[in-house]
């Protein structure tokens, strides 16, 4: 007698954020991405980017972690283990840093904004990872804290739209009223739901709680252009929605939102770091303070000191037709020395482009390069970063 079978794996549930029903309405191409069923686009992804770059678009960003970090030794956990110093922020001050192993390989790179007024006698920040890792960050920050420090997650009752474009901020004000002018570029403040004229912004009410009659706005973006991110009530998400694309903003997917990164050299998780790669390496050693102790910082003491051996640069070729992607083989000399992290068709710039873990030495701008594409050897050359630069404000 044969043994039985084994059952086939389970496979886990993929997870909904408020706006499912949205996404649906709106004809939203759902696809299973980091453990959630995402929108990759509605209408189409060239539609969604042109859209983003040119007038406003509107993004579920409900699946990356909303974690708070609260305690008279929140700020040193959070700059213990980051790259920034966090206890430098001011209230209302937004970080982009990086979560690294002790070999400086980036685990994961996430926003931190201090949202408390300065007046408390208790520090309160608004950690936000990447989805793929929002897990491990958390138990990372909870293995690490002291006794003082509370850590609470709120994906579930909290939502994250993202606005962006240049026509953003005129929509946003328009729609609700707030005078975002005094909001600068990586700054957050919570702005009243129901508000007159030029409602302007207020730190330290507390979060969650105050999202009944508030709304916690961060001007940050990922897609390189004016953009605002917007914590609300799930509750209200939904409706909150159908009020911005009624206002004018165009609903995107994920391949926009990829699209878009990538025609400004921005980083991905799982492509451009997977615990393989440095921020020096990354050519983000902007966002590394080296004026306080972080787990990782030996390693990139060393490396500031000696040189990376590669680092990240981009490519771009005009060949027609080449488009690179993921795993394209890039050649130098003869030999591969490298692969793509990331690669598409530019939108604005109507050809292809990509980025890649370069030898230091082919990595100035103008170096040739050839990249191969569908069995053939295409020619490019090394891409000054951004490829593409951000729109003016529009009203």
């Amino acid at each position: 007698m044969s043994a039985p079978a084994s059952p086939p794996p389970r496979v886990p549930e993929l997870k909904r954020t408020a706006l499912y029903d949205f996404h649906r309405r709106h004809g939203g191409h759902l696809v299973p991405f980091a453990g959630w069923e995402m929108p990759l686009y509605y209408t189409s992804i060239l539609a969604e980017h042109k859209a983003v770059r040119t007038s406003v678009g509107l993004f579920d960003v409900s699946h990356m972690g909303i974690l708070t970090v609260e305690g008279g030794h929140a700020a040193d956990l959070l700059s213990r283990r980051t790259t920034a110093n966090v206890p430098g922020l001011v209230p209302g001050q937004v970080r982009y840093t990086f979560l690294l192993e002790s070999t400086g390989g980036i685990v994961d790179d996430l926003l931190v904004s201090r949202i408390d007024s300065g007046d408390e006698l208790a520090r309160s920040h608004l950690t936000v990872p990447n989805a793929s890792r929002a897990d491990e960050v958390e138990e990372i920050l909870r293995q690490h804290r002291g006794p003082d420090t509370k850590i609470a997650r709120w994906n579930g009752p909290v939502s994250l739209l993202a606005v962006q474009g240049p026509a953003s901020r005129a929509l946003l004000q328009k729609l609700m009223g707030w005078d975002l002018s005094k909001l600068g570029f990586y700054h957050a403040a919570f702005f009243p739901w129901s508000s007159g004229s030029g409602a302007s912004g207020k730190l330290g009410l507390p979060f969650p709680g105050a999202l009944g009659e508030s709304v916690l706005v961060s001007r940050t973006g990922y897609t390189g252009e004016l953009g605002y991110e917007l914590f609300v009530p799930s509750d209200r998400a939904d409706g909150f929605a159908e009020r911005l694309v009624s206002a004018g903003a165009l609903p995107c997917g994920l391949g926009a939102r990829d699209s878009l990164r990538l025609e400004k050299g921005y980083l991905l998780s799982g492509q451009e770091f997977h615990r393989d790669h440095t921020p020096l390496e990354a050519a983000q050693e902007r966002f590394v303070d080296f004026d306080h102790e972080f787990v990782g910082r030996p390693a990139l003491e060393k490396q500031r000191t000696e040189g990376v051996a590669m680092r990240l640069a981009g490519i771009s070729t005009t060949a027609p037709g080449a488009i690179p992607r993921h795993g394209t083989p890039i050649r130098a000399n003869g030999a591969v020395v490298a692969e793509a992290t990331s690669g598409g068709l530019s939108p604005n710039l109507g050809h292809g482009i990509a980025l890649a873990y370069l030898p230091r030495a082919l990595t100035p701008v103008g170096t040739s390069v050839e990249l191969e594409i569908r069995g053939r050897a295409v020619p490019g050359e090394v891409a000054s970063l951004p490829f593409v630069k951000a729109a003016p404000a529009r009203g």
